[in-house]
């Protein structure tokens, strides 16, 4: 099975998570930034961080120059300080080209200054090991 695991980070909180859902699976976390080559992909996972209630549009843009022929199936992980907490539009950008998306999201605590301070933390990103570990299988 061909696995990829993407993120987008400002402060560095998806790094961790992706980082360590990437040494799980056995796979490199990439950094969006990097401009990875995503290509005959049967799991991809993304991970970032929803800010001021929505998606980085730097994650939205990259998502768009994906092939939807080549991803099998795409999970969100995100971390939010907010309300929001589910990837609404990294989902509808997926959608939009093609790209099947699971249902089930992992969501955990963000920080932003003083709010959630010392998250995503060993447990949320334990969390996030044991999702990746119950939807690939």
């Amino acid at each position: 099975m061909n696995i990829s695991v993407i993120y987008y980070t400002k402060l560095g909180h998806s790094k961790k998570i992706a980082q360590a859902i990437a040494n799980e699976l056995g796979v490199k976390a990439q950094d969006i930034r990097e401009n990875p080559e995503i290509k005959d992909v049967d799991l991809l996972y993304i991970v970032s961080g929803i800010y001021g209630g929505k998606s980085a549009p730097e994650l939205l843009e990259f998502l768009e120059t994906l092939d939807g022929q080549v991803i099998k199936r795409a999970y969100l992980l995100t971390s939010s300080c907010g309300k929001t907490t589910r990837a609404a539009e990294v989902r509808a950008v997926l959608t939009e080209f093609g790209i099947p998306v699971a249902e089930k999201e992992f969501t955990c605590q963000g920080a932003f200054f003083f709010f959630g301070m010392r998250h995503p933390n060993k447990v949320d990103i334990q969390n996030a090991v044991h999702f990746v570990q119950s939807v690939s299988q």
